[in-house]
């Protein structure tokens, strides 16, 4: 499988100059906005934000609307993506849904916990609430409820291929024939 590294650049930027993505879809209610100042304020900023240059030079977010938002003055570290307009929006589809599949080592995450110490009690909240869920921080957001997903029925095969070359192969005859297909590398 070739895998094709998308960052251009790290640039350090004003994050009100960045434009936040018009389709972005995360809301982020108050809780996860005071945690989030209350580790910028203890730990400062660990992670960078996700950027494609548009045509004008101008820099849209695809990922860290919420820090931007929060340090508008501040100069933010900004990995700057070679993404098309289609792999942005895919990208910003799929981020935080992907990492939220990962599934909690509870007695780690409970060690990990019981060793930090905060004087932010919104930080504090947040990790009262990351061992009180069960599936970790999956959903511990301020109206965050358990509620049902509805699975659609589908019949699916799987085929396993000898290598990358054969497993084009299969998927291109099988689109020919009519069968929706998706290529998947586990």
């Amino acid at each position: 499988m070739q895998i094709r590294d998308r960052i251009k650049e790290l640039r350090r930027v004003k994050a009100g100059d960045l434009r936040p993505h018009p389709r972005n879809w995360r809301t982020h209610p108050t809780g996860q906005r005071d945690a989030l100042r209350g580790i910028l304020a203890e730990v400062g900023y660990a992670d960078a934000l996700l950027a494609r240059e548009l045509p004008d030079g101008a820099l849209e977010l695809i990922d860290g609307h919420l820090r931007a938002e929060i340090t508008p003055e501040r100069e933010v570290p900004v990995l700057v993506l070679d993404l098309t307009e289609e792999e942005a929006a895919k990208m910003l589809a799929v981020l935080d849904p992907l990492a939220s599949l990962a599934e909690p080592n509870r007695q780690i995450l409970a060690e990990l916990v019981a060793e930090i110490e905060t004087d932010n009690d919104a930080v504090q909240s947040l990790l009262d609430r990351l061992l009180k869920t069960p599936e970790g921080f999956s959903e511990i957001g301020e109206d965050a409820e358990p509620h049902e997903v509805e699975v659609p029925e589908a019949f699916q095969v799987v085929v396993e291929c000898r290598d990358e070359a054969e497993q084009q192969k299969v998927y291109e005859r099988l689109n020919r024939e009519g069968y929706k297909c998706k290529l998947l590398t586990l």
